[in-house]
């Protein structure tokens, strides 16, 4: 049995910016690739998580985020369609796209991690019971100073990050180390 994963958010973690890019004008930020090829090296499930409502406003297709990013090196792909607002029970910060891969792939998912730049990442993975690893690329610098800053309230005030990186070839460098 399979009991880590790791769950790792599409724009402002491996690749883009802040801000969402389609399918076929993603760029992978220079080390990123390396990162995951070294997760998939050491054995471990490799998983996206990601919100992508331009699938929901007909821009493009689930299939076109899917095939990309098992292009990319991903072993599957969790997605939220759905813009914010909808009322949707999968959109991060919901822990629903994890809890469904705990399901499929029979995860204990306090063994597995979710690395991402947003604090909906950071929440999803503390509901969720996941460690979690903030990277500093796309939003997370933001992010990270609305923590330090303590401006954040509420259930996302309840969250610390287990781990800070500057980007993912670091968070990946840390996680790997822990074993």
């Amino acid at each position: 049995m399979v009991s880590q994963a790791i769950f790792i958010d599409r724009d402002g973690t491996i690749g883009g910016s802040d801000q969402v890019v389609l399918p076929g004008e993603f760029q992978f930020f220079p080390y990123a690739k390396q990162a995951l090829e070294e997760l998939k090296q050491a054995g471990k499930l490799v998983f996206a998580f990601t919100n992508q409502p331009a699938i929901s406003e007909g821009k493009v297709t689930r299939e076109d985020y899917e095939r990309e990013l098992k292009q990319f090196g991903f072993d599957d792909v969790y997605l939220c369609p759905h813009r914010h607002g909808k009322g949707c029970k999968c959109r991060k910060p919901s822990p629903e796209m994890l809890h469904q891969a705990a399901k499929e792939y029979h995860l204990r998912l306090n063994e597995c991690v979710v690395i991402g730049d947003r604090w909906t990442d950071m929440l999803a993975a503390h509901e969720a019971g996941c460690i979690k690893v903030l990277v500093k690329t796309g939003a997370g610098e933001g992010e990270y100073h609305k923590y330090q800053n303590q401006e954040f309230f509420g259930k996302w005030a309840e969250v610390s990050p287990d781990f800070v990186a500057e980007n993912i070839k670091e968070a990946v460098n840390w996680l790997l180390s822990q074993n």
